[in-house]
């Protein structure tokens, strides 16, 4: 037993029994035949007994899912920035958050070709109380943030999520993935939460902060979709949040959401990689010595290297154009792609709306805002 039990993913020991556990589940066959069109049915599942780790069932299953994926309900996907990690080393990626499913997919992919090591990830425990979802979490080397509990609770589960980061990070030398912020951005505003960074902290112990996120390798993470296949599930969100009403989600609806995310057309993906974050926290360390501060210039990093490298596509353009009734960028997108996302906006949503309208396009502009924000002298 370890006190890590409850929100750990399997060890490879435990996975074939767990994969013989969902061989013969709907979804799982599901999953299969959209992967794996042309393969009998048997000699998959024959693949599958014979799979006894993560990596195994990662690489010889998942990531065909993840390009079938790409190939099914997208235009391609990019990186840059990868080339200056090192292959033998674990790093703390901290990420915007757009997609419960395909961003942590998408990172393990392209770690997985480059020959780098793969991700540990956070999910919320929310998102897979359907035991099936569960066990392929947790086959995808997921672990759980947990959701709901009182305060106290709170207070215990962020301390154990915060050692078992530190412990994959430092003794078992496995990267990490977890997003800047409790849950995925509604409004395309990327921005780190300092509670964050106070759960990794938790782990410190008497070691220095500016010493401690260091020993982390923190990578921030740029993740931008050309087109969001959710964005008008986040709609009801922003508009509650908006009125300043409370939002209670509806019984299927994070299941609906991981769906559409999954088969959704997203056109162009681009991912990069930042620079570690090393030296910068030299200068936290000399300059700064309340530690509330030292949170606040290190979340700030991390947003200014997020923002800094997030690919504005020309969605991100038009939208800030036809919100601003303006033609700034025009020069950036082409008349048919301008047609083609007026045509997306009145399909997914009442435009006569102003409300609607225009958190939907601010949801594709606000990248560009917070782009000319940071770097007032690139437009």
């Amino acid at each position: 037993m370890s006190k890590f039990d409850e929100i750990r993913s399997f060890h490879d020991c435990e996975v074939n029994e767990a994969v013989q556990s969902i061989i013969r589940h709907p979804m799982m066959k599901a999953l299969m035949n959209f992967t794996f069109p042309n393969v009998d049915e048997k000699i998959l599942s024959e693949q599958l007994k014979n799979t006894h780790s993560i990596y195994d069932f990662q690489k010889n299953f998942i990531s065909h899912t993840i390009r079938k994926i790409l190939e099914t309900s997208s235009q391609g996907l990019t990186t840059s920035g990868f080339d200056k990690l090192d292959k033998n080393t674990s790093y703390l990626f901290v990420s915007n958050h757009r997609d419960i499913v395909l961003d942590t997919s998408l990172l393990n992919l392209i770690l997985l070709d480059k020959g780098y090591i793969m991700t540990s990830s956070a999910i919320g425990d929310n998102l897979v109380q359907q035991n099936f979802l569960h066990i392929l979490a947790k086959l995808n080397r997921n672990f759980l943030v947990q959701r709901g509990l009182s305060l106290r609770g709170q207070l215990k589960s962020s301390q154990l999520m915060s050692e078992y980061i530190f412990q994959l990070l430092t003794r078992e030398n496995r990267s990490v993935w977890i997003a800047q912020r409790e849950g995925r951005t509604k409004d395309g505003k990327d921005a780190t939460q300092q509670g964050v960074l106070k759960m990794l902290a938790m782990a410190a112990g008497n070691t220095s902060l500016p010493e401690f996120f260091k020993n982390l390798r923190i990578v921030p993470l740029s993740i931008s979709y050309e087109y969001d296949p959710t964005d008008v599930l986040k709609m009801p969100q922003l508009l509650a949040k908006q009125n300043d009403e409370v939002y209670v989600k509806s019984k299927d609806e994070d299941f609906n959401t991981m769906m559409s995310g999954v088969l959704g057309q997203k056109k162009r993906i681009h991912l990069h990689a930042g620079n570690i974050i090393n030296e910068e926290l030299n200068d936290i360390a000399v300059n700064l010595d309340n530690k509330n501060k030292q949170l606040q210039a290190i979340a700030q990093i991390i947003d200014d290297s997020v923002i800094d490298n997030y690919k504005l596509w020309p969605t991100n353009y038009i939208a800030y154009d036809l919100l601003n009734k303006t033609e700034q960028f025009s020069e950036k997108y082409t008349d048919k792609e301008k047609q083609i996302f007026e045509r997306r906006l009145e399909m997914r949503i009442n435009i006569d709306d102003e409300t609607l309208r225009n958190g939907f396009l601010s949801m594709y502009a606000n990248p560009v805002v917070s782009k000319m924000k940071l770097l007032p002298e690139s437009f």
